[in-house]
């Protein structure tokens, strides 16, 4: 039978062997008595000497034609000088270095450690720069904190000089030169600060206790924690992990060891069969953190709370407005903290002092996800019922969205959130036995698993959902506070958002009425109407001026339109003395039109109009509007545009149709409702000069007429009307452009109700003899 763990696991116990006598430098007062036998694996001597090769020496490889390059010579103070001269001489002794010619040189320097001792250190930073890099992986922390679920007992090892445990590939040696003010030398085993040196240790400690890893060892290089179950257990594991390292020459710091321990900090954290927590000594550390004054300062003190970001709510939210000033176009000259960035540190400290403990996830029990999502961000909760039939957490996740994001329909923006949780803990929810909930505020996505129709951003969402077990139940938002709590921490506008129906607004169908009529009417009494008011006109009393400037101008109906159209829209059913001047001063200081609006100013030349027609309908222009965002798959808008009352009409289509599409769509949107057209003007896409279109315009007794090349003015009118379109589109649909084809129809109409210029009239009353109410 092969020696092995599973020898080491059936050992005799120590007092039926003869007994080993201990290493005169082991304390065994700090080692439990079961072990004694094994004491060696604590002694300091073995340590001392040079190592032996193995097939996991460091090998030093370079980029092709670069060499080691020659770094500064440090001067050193007297006590550090005292130091070289110590460690030089020890590790000279040891065997750990030695005399080189190497035409490279790295330098040598000192750092103080906490206890105020003096720590060597050699400047590899040129070398790791031409060296090829090891990818092998450092294990994730995530996982390996998660299998001790079960554990009780646990004991944490500390190896000894591991670095030196390892030797440098021979030939190889000459890479790591360095010099000191007395002398050039080289390693002989694996020193700090090679680029590689974690990745080769790591390799050889995964090797040596592979068959244990993830049963009950964790290793992350010299680091080892042991955990099991019960006490017998755990003491079969100990003894096989000591076994284990001595048969491969590797030894521990006895003095950093704990043995069979209820709760032991390991990494930075406290493990304990409760849970996980933040390690004491690490909290009071943040507690006692000066306030930034440099950026350094600033990105060392986020880079020490981005470890423990697990245990934070609202992490990514609360350090935004620190986080923000580490970006290069955010930093103030001189370097400052704002109001809000130190009100964002003193925050951040004091969630490190009163964050709770997480429960342990126990993959056997089923979990419970909560999330939300606001206008600017997500959160979601994991959680899992303890003992007590209560909800304990496990973890917290928050993250804001991008802007693109943010223009994303609400409810793909709560499946964001659910996809978003479910990528963050996939190892603890991929493939669970028992199906997990998911908790929502929105009641429209607990039938999203059956829907029969989904837009392409859910099609590919749903494609990621296939492997989970999950259900979706709706929980009202008052009662979803944990993950609403994540998600909302990303705005900054503290008023709850209105709610909002997954539904476009189109799909409702309601009474219309007027809001500022009633406005009106119920504050003219105390501001009547004067005699000169026009009749057929309502008096607006100064109380509603503003509120009807906004409907006059900013209305989904209105459009934005300019000084001259907002005054006429105005004046069809509304008075008041002053209205011109208002509207002047009220179009020229629209924020939104000042965004969204161009220049129309055509440029000086001979203008060659088109002859004018003599009636509606009967001269078209048609034009199409592309590279829109697309919203279930729907990127384009085709124009037809009347060039006798201006009116339009608009088409919302999934790309550029072809000719035959394009007829269709013209015999149904213009010739179905105002007979044949004796001219239809087009640019020279490929639909219009195609032979199927031509036939067309023969059959339906029009002649086809093709603007210039590069010259669209042509087709003037309808140009201009696109010209207009994107102006309303960009006023009402910039934040959120995938809404654009709810917009479409009142950005028809609001065209077709504008007075035109042109013939005094609005296209809708040249076309059908009145104008609407």
């Amino acid at each position: 039978m092969a020696w092995g763990v599973n020898c080491r696991l059936h050992h005799p116990s120590p007092g039926s062997q003869p007994r080993e006598t201990a290493p005169k430098d082991v304390d065994l007062t700090l080692l439990p008595p079961q072990y004694h036998d094994l004491a060696r694996v604590f002694a300091k001597e073995p340590t001392t000497k040079l190592p032996p090769h193995r097939p996991y020496d460091l090998e030093i490889r370079l980029q092709p034609g670069t060499t080691p390059p020659r770094g500064r010579l440090f001067s050193l103070s007297p006590a550090e000088t005292q130091a070289m001269d110590a460690y030089i001489n020890e590790a000279l002794q040891k065997g750990f270095i030695r005399h080189s010619t190497s035409p490279g040189a790295a330098g040598f320097f000192f750092v103080k450690k906490k206890e105020g001792d003096l720590r060597p250190c050699i400047d590899y930073r040129g070398l790791n720069k031409i060296t090829i890099r090891d990818r092998h992986p450092l294990p994730l922390m995530s996982t390996a904190l998660d299998a001790t679920a079960q554990a009780t007992l646990f004991t944490k090892l500390d190896l000894r000089s591991a670095y030196n445990l390892i030797r440098i590939k021979e030939g190889e040696e000459w890479k790591t030169a360095f010099i000191t003010p007395t002398g050039h030398y080289e390693y002989l085993v694996m020193p700090f600060g090679l680029c590689n040196s974690p990745a080769v240790f790591q390799r050889f400690i995964t090797d040596v206790l592979r068959d244990m890893l993830g049963r009950w060892v964790f290793v992350y290089l010299d680091d080892i924690l042991i955990y099991s179950r019960t006490a017998e257990e755990h003491t079969q594991h100990v003894r096989a992990v000591l076994s284990r390292l001595l048969e491969h020459d590797l030894f521990c710091k006895l003095e950093k060891c704990a043995f069979h321990q209820e709760s032991t900090s390991f990494l930075g954290f406290i493990i304990s069969s409760q849970g996980l927590r933040m390690d004491p000594q690490k909290v009071q550390a943040v507690a006692q953190w000066p306030l930034p004054k440099t950026l350094k300062q600033l990105q060392s003190f986020l880079g020490f709370c981005n470890f423990y970001r697990r245990f934070i709510r609202n992490f990514s939210a609360l350090a935004s407005p620190l986080t923000s000033l580490t970006k290069t176009t955010n930093q103030p000259r001189p370097f400052r903290l704002s109001p809000e960035a130190v009100a964002a540190f003193h925050e951040l400290v004091r969630r490190f002092v009163s964050e709770p403990i997480l429960l342990h996830p126990d993959l056997t029990r089923p979990f419970i996800v909560e999330v939300d999502a606001s206008e600017t961000g997500a959160g979601a909760v994991l959680s899992q019922r303890g003992q007590d039939s209560k909800l304990h957490p496990c973890a917290f996740f928050s993250r804001k969205f991008s802007p693109t994001q943010q223009n994303y329909g609400v409810g793909d923006r709560e499946l964001l959130a659910i996809k978003w949780a479910l990528e963050e803990w996939r190892q603890w929810l991929l493939g669970t036995p028992t199906p997990f909930l998911i908790w929502t505020d929105h009641q429209n996505l607990i039938h999203i698993q059956t829907a029969r129709q989904l837009n392409p951003r859910q099609a590919r969402w749903a494609l990621f959902f296939e492997p989970y077990n999950f259900h979706i139940a709706y929980r009202p938002g008052s009662k979803n506070l944990k993950a609403d709590a994540l998600s909302r921490q990303h705005t900054q506008d503290p008023r709850p958002p209105e709610p909002r129906s997954i539904l476009p607004t189109e799909r409702f169908l309601a009474a219309l009425q007027w809001p500022l009529e009633a406005s009106i009417r119920a504050a003219l009494p105390a501001d009547p109407a004067p005699p000169e008011t026009p009749p057929n006109r309502l008096y607006v009393p100064a109380v509603c001026r503003q509120e009807a400037l906004r409907w006059g101008h900013s209305s989904r109906l209105a459009g934005h339109q300019g000084q001259a159209r907002t005054l006429q829209f105005l004046r069809r059913a509304l008075w008041w003395p002053s209205m011109r001047k208002d509207v002047r001063e009220y179009t020229a200081a629209c924020d939104t039109c000042a965004r969204s609006k161009s220049s129309t100013q055509p440029g000086a030349g001979e203008l060659q109009p088109l002859p004018v027609p003599k009636r509606p309908w009967s001269h078209i222009g048609v034009d199409f509007v592309t590279g829109l965002p697309a919203a279930d798959q729907l990127d384009t808008i085709l124009t037809i545009t009347d060039r006798f009352s201006k009116a339009v009409h608009l088409v919302a289509m999934a790309g550029l149709p072809t000719a035959k599409k394009t007829a269709e769509l013209l015999l149904d949107h213009v010739v179905r409702l105002h007979g044949f057209p004796q001219d239809v003007v087009s640019d020279r896409g490929p639909q219009f000069i195609s032979r199927f279109w031509k036939a067309f315009c023969r059959l339906v007794g029009a002649s086809a007429s093709l603007s210039s090349g590069y010259h669209p003015q042509t087709n003037g009118q309808t140009e201009r009307a696109n010209q207009q379109l994107g102006r309303y589109l960009r006023c009402f649909a910039s934040s959120q452009p995938s809404t654009w084809p709810r917009y479409l129809l009142w950005a028809e109409l609001s065209h077709n109700l504008q007075t035109s210029s042109a013939t005094g009239l609005s296209p809708f009353e040249t076309c059908y003899g009145y104008q609407t109410p």
